[in-house]
């Protein structure tokens, strides 16, 4: 309680004072916001809690925001986060403080002004000072960052970061029609599009012929924090459920309700988002090219009892 008082105080006396900026420039004479937001190693961009209805198209695309020194990083992926930039993420631009403004320049994006309100000792909302949005921040170390939450809290990202999962194993249950699925690929075309391949192992990701489409819907299960349920609802009006499970940031376990089969999927042809439409190295034939993020409601289930 005694930082958060002391840190308000120091801003509110920032406010204060009385000095000269050149709006379009990147003006650094705030030290106590400066100082606290480099305290944290990331801040996880609480996208679900996003107010308003302006857009920041760089934080639209990060789960973290990190500052240090003047340069500003984000992860715009949740593969390998935790492992680029030393977990920071790549360099995106950077970023003042004067008073209670945080002020960045982003490499694509340009400059925008953010005023910040602190709501507790590791968390912030950033009010954009030129459009209706706000976006809600969590600070964390590295060492402490909660990397299990990211991926399941995210999981319809988490899917779409490759162009494609190959089935690599199957085990126990019976016969069933999915077992002649060999490839998914999820999207973000209209929230929620999948579609899936019957084409050989091995195949090229580049030539797959992708033989149905559908639309996929994650749920949260009750008391289960590591665990989502996936349906898959092709157009041709067949349904398959699954347990969903993240084994690690290149593979899933799919747990088949009808069959008791356990599939095991792992990614092909990782998707990384750099700092913006001009940088980003998927192929412009990649459905997934030029993803932001937006807010996603899931309805929440009770847990199933398997018999």
């Amino acid at each position: 309680m005694k930082r958060i008082k002391l840190l308000l105080l120091l801003l509110i006396s920032g406010v204060t004072l009385t000095s000269c900026v050149v709006r379009n420039d990147i003006v650094d004479d705030g030290f106590s916001l400066r100082q606290y937001i480099s305290s944290y190693d990331l801040w996880y961009v609480d996208y679900h809690k996003t107010t308003g209805t302006g857009d920041v198209p760089f934080l639209s695309r990060a789960f973290t925001i990190s500052f240090l020194n003047g340069t500003m990083y984000a992860n715009n992926n949740i593969v390998d986060i935790g492992k680029t930039g030393n977990g920071l993420g790549i360099a995106v631009g950077s970023y003042g403080t004067f008073g209670t403004v945080l002020e960045t320049r982003h490499d694509i994006d340009g400059y925008y002004e953010f005023d910040v309100v602190q709501l507790s000792s590791n968390r912030i909302r950033i009010d954009d000072l030129s459009q209706n949005v706000s976006y809600y921040l969590v600070g964390y170390q590295r060492n402490t960052f909660d990397y299990d939450m990211l991926f399941y809290d995210n999981i319809e990202y988490f899917l779409q970061e490759y162009i494609a999962w190959e089935r690599t194993g199957a085990s126990g249950g019976t016969s069933n029609p999915f077992d002649y699925e060999h490839y998914l690929q999820f999207t973000p075309e209209n929230d929620v599009t999948f579609y899936s391949s019957h084409d050989p192992f091995g195949t090229n990701i580049d030539n797959i012929n992708w033989d149905f489409t559908g639309g996929y819907i994650v749920q949260n299960v009750q008391g289960e924090q590591n665990l989502k349920y996936l349906t898959l609802n092709y157009d041709n009006g067949d349904t398959e459920e699954f347990d969903l499970t993240v084994i690690n940031d290149e593979t899933i376990e799919l747990y088949h309700i009808g069959s008791g089969t356990t599939y095991i999927f792992s990614g092909r042809g990782f998707i990384q988002y750099l700092k913006g439409e001009k940088t980003s190295t998927s192929k412009p034939t990649v459905r997934n090219s030029g993803r932001k993020r937006t807010k996603i409601e899931r309805e929440t289930v009770p847990k199933r009892t398997l018999k």
